[in-house]
């Protein structure tokens, strides 16, 4: 019963100590007026239904969302991948495009994840390089994805 009762206590202080290692999981509606408020709509021919599809196939809106890849990774909320677009230390002949540390992606400042969406979209000249937009979204009616936002 004292073993139970003290693991409970670490699990405890484990949630108070390191609060947000889940991350933040931004619900649909507020996810759709933050791309509103940040010129998503018609940003390099999409929309913020595709950007919305996108995040939820590539996050599920989860700030902190990570996928180890093998020789690289993807972080945040739109899975930004350390080889091209951010420093983690850990990838191999990183380009860094965005010029920030993939950490910084897993916050729950969007600020720097929007910029650097916004940087690889536009040298794509669309939402190609995510896999997530390509397999699941791509050429489907997205309406749901704001409908009543």
């Amino acid at each position: 019963m004292r073993k139970s009762m003290l693991f409970l206590g670490f699990l405890v202080f484990l949630g108070l100590a390191l609060p947000g290692t889940q991350g933040k999981k931004i619900p649909r509606c507020e996810m759709v007026k933050i791309l509103r408020q940040n010129g998503f709509q018609g940003f390099e021919g999409t929309t913020v239904a595709d950007w919305m599809c996108l995040v939820k196939h590539e996050s599920d809106y989860n700030t902190k969302a990570y996928n180890d890849n093998g020789p690289s990774r993807d972080y945040g909320i739109f899975q930004i991948n350390s080889k091209y677009w951010c420093n983690d230390g850990k990838t191999s002949g990183s380009k860094n495009a965005c010029k920030i540390s993939c950490s910084k992606l897993q916050d729950d400042n969007l600020a720097d994840d929007i910029r650097c969406a916004k940087k690889i979209a536009r040298e794509a000249h669309g939402l190609s390089p995510w896999y997530g937009w390509k397999n699941h979204c791509r050429g489907k009616d997205l309406s749901s994805f704001v409908r009543g936002c």
